[in-house]
């Protein structure tokens, strides 16, 4: 089959992106069919690039592409290192996902690699001791914090399996060889950056949660090595050295995963949850697997969107844009009163959406034709143009304990990777140095909702990689980023940047921007405060973020022409490198 008509990019039906068939007609719900042309795929002068939040993990991952490996190999050098160099945010206990496109090999899909609820795990475990709900929705709180720190918080990890399954299938190097530069850096050590201590010391008690010092400070390895004598954590510009988490990483490199979800090391994590009252057991390590599926699709002014189906976030992505395409945003002040006015709407329709109707797909029967459809878009549309406002209920912040890397390499192959810990659970087992997940306290503690707690359920995840493709089929903008419930939002607004207002990949993703998932319209410090005021006179409560850079943390890579470029998000500390 030949590359697609730009007459047929357009010939959207409602819901998911249709794929050409021979005698010319639409399947319904497929993909369009991605050109694996060499003249279309190679890139101009270079081996790739790779965009993270971390200047040590961009550096891993362009090592990689120098050394002859592709994108998937620099994808998870990077990934591995984030978990050194970014202990809170991410790590091999943690879970994520991640968007692999292999034009040659006619490869495109997710590997989700969620964390799941243990199978001891019940639906009323907390039902009695609910507290609340963080605004932004992300995180729901029970007394005592159970199941935020502690041994009840971590769900089955699934990162190692994540990363490992990539690379076997889909890669070129070793393992050992891939872990080296995390290795190195656990051993050796790296030194604390500015946002790695802000987040340490983030004060977060007001939205009822712990502070991530107290994270930090669980575990008696926590305490010796991310923190100085007096309990403090350590400051910028000091070393840190996890030689607990360099012996397990070279552990793993011999052993390969399986020493993690069924060997000697899986028996020393059970051993530890089983001393102190956790629901892990050695059944959830070794039943864990990594899923595959098809990108959900959806289209933006006649680009083809690929994205990450239930439970992450890409129906929300699509939602949004889908709304958006209906309004001529070119025509409005870029975050004006006006253009802010149609994203907020846009965004709350969305978040109402994913609270009512996404769950996990083995557990929740999640209407997809409906939340995609361009018809039901265009009726949002309608009512935002009437002056409508969606009321999103929420229990009386936004955790950021995630990161993302992109990647793309002279061949076109592209991986957008998004992986966390959720909320840090705190847990270290002695002598292993990486932390767990805190998969449970993003669950619904009231039984018989779409997010509440099933044994081996994964929870609803904002985590959404993305790939944008151009009229040709080819990869336009690859993305993803943390931030939890921001993640959406800020993907939406940055590719709005790039296609609507013709911003580089840099501009779109440093663009002062909003996030919105409750009534409240939260804005970045950098919104004017003219704007905003014009806001709250049409009825709109609004939260001024006294950052700068607010609201997840976009990482991207934009290509034209056949030519890279890239953009760090300049909240995080990270970084866009060319091989």
């Amino acid at each position: 089959m030949g590359r697609m008509p730009l007459a047929n990019l357009t010939k959207f039906a409602d819901g998911l992106l249709p794929i050409p068939v021979d005698d010319g007609r639409l399947a319904q719900g497929q993909a369009p069919s991605i050109p694996c042309s060499p003249q279309l795929q190679k890139m101009e002068t270079m081996r790739g690039m790779v965009v993270a939040a971390q200047p040590e993990a961009s550096e891993a991952g362009v090592l990689a592409l120098r050394k002859g490996g592709n994108a998937i190999d620099a994808a998870i050098a990077a990934a591995f290192v984030q978990g050194v160099v970014d202990p809170l945010m991410t790590g091999i206990a943690g879970y994520g996902s991640m968007q692999i496109h292999m034009p040659r090999r006619g490869v495109h899909q997710h590997l989700t690699f969620y964390a799941r609820a243990p199978m001891a795990a019940r639906e009323d475990m907390w039902a009695d001791a609910v507290v609340g709900q963080s605004r932004d929705g992300f995180v729901y709180l029970v007394k005592d914090h159970a199941n935020e720190i502690g041994y009840l918080a971590p769900g089955t990890p699934g990162n190692l399996r994540g990363y490992t399954d990539a690379l076997r299938d889909f890669g070129t190097m070793e393992l050992a060889d891939v872990l080296r530069p995390a290795i190195d850096l656990a051993r050796d050590g790296f030194m604390v950056r500015p946002y790695v201590h802000y987040y340490w010391t983030l004060d977060q008690r007001s939205s009822g949660m712990l502070n991530p010092i107290d994270y930090l400070r669980f575990s008696r390895t926590g305490r010796e090595t991310y923190c100085t004598p007096d309990g403090a954590p350590k400051k910028p510009g000091q070393i840190v050295k996890n030689p607990d988490m360099a012996r397990s990483l070279e552990r793993i490199a011999r052993g390969g995963p399986e020493i993690f979800y069924g060997g000697e090391m899986a028996e020393e994590i059970v051993a530890d949850f089983r001393r102190h009252g956790g629901l892990l057991s050695i059944e959830d390590l070794r039943g864990y697997q990594c899923r595959r599926s098809d990108p959900v699709w959806g289209s933006y002014r006649g680009y083809p969107v690929a994205t990450l189906a239930p439970p992450g976030g890409g129906v929300s992505l699509l939602q949004i844009l889908h709304v958006l395409e209906r309004f001529d945003l070119a025509a409005l002040d870029h975050n004006g009163a006006e253009h802010l006015r149609i994203l907020a709407e846009a965004m709350k329709q969305a978040a109402l959406d994913k609270d009512a109707h996404v769950g996990d797909p083995e557990f929740v029967d999640v209407p997809l034709d409906m939340l995609l459809s361009k018809q039901r878009a265009g009726g949002i549309a309608d009512r935002i143009r009437a002056g409508v406002k969606v009321h999103v209920p929420r229990m009386p912040f936004e955790p950021q304990d995630t990161t993302h890397v992109t990647v793309m390499d002279e061949e076109g192959n592209a991986v957008s990777l998004t992986h966390t810990l959720g909320n840090p659970s705190g847990v270290i087992t002695d002598g292993l140095g990486f932390m767990y997940n805190g998969l449970m306290n993003g669950f619904d503690p009231r039984p018989g909702r779409a997010g509440s707690i099933a044994p081996g359920k994964g929870r609803t995840s904002s985590q959404c990689p993305t790939i944008v493709f151009d009229r040709d089929g080819r990869p336009r903008i690859v993305l993803g980023a943390p931030g939890a419930t921001a993640i959406v939002p800020a993907l939406a607004q940055t590719i709005s940047n790039i296609l609507d207002f013709g911003m580089t990949t840099f501009e779109a993703v440093a663009a002062p921007r909003i996030s919105v998932n409750s009534d409240t319209i939260d804005v970045s410090n950098r919104i004017p405060r003219y704007v905003t005021g014009a806001l709250e006179a049409q009825g709109y409560p609004v939260a001024r973020s006294y950052m700068s850079y607010a609201f997840a943390a976009v990482h991207a890579i934009g290509v034209v022409d056949g030519r890279m470029s890239g953009g760090a998000d300049p909240q995080r500390d990270g970084v866009a490198l060319s091989a």
